[in-house]
């Protein structure tokens, strides 16, 4: 976000930049074991789809734990709430480091994912507090740059450190990241404006969770827009998990030369947040989603179905533009579905996407034992364009009727 950006939304660069510096490593932390796999299965020998379980416990966690992170954020301050947690987060991540068996790091991979869960989810709601709709989405495109650069940073480093490093060392930096993260947002707290509402009329815990989210599930377009989102986890991040691996023994590539080809997706993404004010215009929200789902196709079935990296580099990029033309459509959807709970509506929204996720995972953890990766690759890739075109042909019926 420029600072002419800032001004004009009205809310401080430096308290965006400070978001994205925390979304970057709680998205790092996501995927940074995507390319630790064959190597967590040769330490612990395991089976290459049950190592994918530090995958799924992390996405299992991060997904439950929105409902209570959404209410906490909504009475509490969702800006401080995010400070915290980047605290608790580092802690979580030294905890993986120092994993003495699978069990114990699949465990602390659970809490890794339970603490990083409020960063990415709240700094959107706040950030919808703040901006006015019709410039947020520009400026979400900006706060999720920090997410972007994460998402590629995080197989690049496991893959150099599956090759050269122990799988222990990229924990040990999450976990310093995590830290200087808590510090810098808990001093910049003092200079941003924290929307917080009232309790529920039983003044209870459960009572504001439960109101909080059946105000928002009571809404015909929020229940469309999580459907989505799930659906979206599940056939994107299933194979994605896999694409490593896939890159490692199909392409016959290191996994850190695999790690560092998937860092594209992330340049696709940046290259989506540096375009997106001209394809918002062009194209629409509609045409955004549609555009996104072919493209994650395209790029899907490319990396399933080449064989020279030089395909997979065009693919992983193709497939950062695409997912980002689409779930960037969802995000800036999902910060509207219930304005006056908005915590608890990004709360909603992210833990379908990452209950997808974990199922997603599952799914490909249990058919990598039994098919190819090329097969769960194309799978996904069919499964991508099919929510674009159903997700925007809904946006386009909605948008005329609103």
């Amino acid at each position: 976000m420029t600072a002419a950006e800032a001004k004009h939304a009205g809310v401080s660069p430096w308290a965006i930049a400070a978001l994205s510096f925390a979304a970057f490593a709680a998205s790092a932390s996501m995927r940074v074991t995507d390319a630790l796999l064959p190597t967590l299965d040769a330490e612990f020998g395991t089976g290459l789809g049950a190592a994918a379980q530090v995958v799924t416990a992390f996405a299992i966690a991060y997904g439950i734990l929105q409902a209570p992170y959404g209410l906490i954020g909504d009475r509490l301050g969702k800006y401080r709430l995010v400070a915290w947690t980047c605290i608790a987060a580092a802690f979580a991540a030294a905890l993986c480091a120092l994993a003495g068996s699978f069990g114990m790091l699949v465990a602390a991979r659970f809490a890794a994912g339970g603490t990083a869960a409020a960063i990415i989810p709240l700094s959107m709601a706040w950030i919808g507090d703040a901006v006015p709709y019709e410039r947020r989405q520009p400026v979400l495109a900006r706060f999720l740059i920090g997410q972007i650069f994460g998402l590629a940073s995080g197989p690049f480093v496991g893959g150099i450190a599956a090759d050269y490093w122990s799988w222990r060392v990229p924990f040990v930096a999450l976990a310093v990241w995590f830290l200087i993260a808590g510090v810098v947002l808990l001093r910049m707290r003092r200079r941003v404006v924290d929307h917080v509402v009232a309790k529920s009329a039983d003044g209870s815990a459960a009572g504001g969770l439960l109101a909080g989210f059946a105000d928002v599930l009571r809404r015909r377009w929020a229940r469309i827009v999580v459907a989505t989102v799930f659906v979206e986890g599940v056939v994107l991040f299933g194979p994605f998990a896999f694409l490593a691996t896939h890159l490692h023994h199909m392409y016959g590539l290191s996994l850190s030369a695999a790690g560092g080809l998937l860092t594209l997706f992330g340049v696709g993404g940046l290259f989506f947040a540096w375009q997106s004010p001209l394809l918002v215009r062009r194209l629409r929200e509609p045409g955004l989603a549609v555009a996104g789902g072919i493209v994650m196709c395209i790029a899907l079935l490319i990396l399933a179905l080449g064989s020279t990296w030089p395909l997979a580099a065009g693919g992983a990029f193709l497939a950062g533009v695409g997912f980002y033309m689409h779930h960037n459509t969802l995000q800036t959807n999902a910060t509207q579905m219930a304005p006056a709970r908005r915590g608890s509506a990004v709360a909603v929204f992210a833990c379908c996407f990452f209950l997808g996720q974990s199922v997603g995972v599952g799914l490909a953890g249990m058919a990598v034992e039994r098919v190819a990766t090329t097969w769960i690759i194309v799978a996904g890739a069919f499964g991508t364009l099919g929510i674009g075109l159903a997700f925007g042909r809904l946006l386009a019926t909605h948008r005329e009727h609103h």
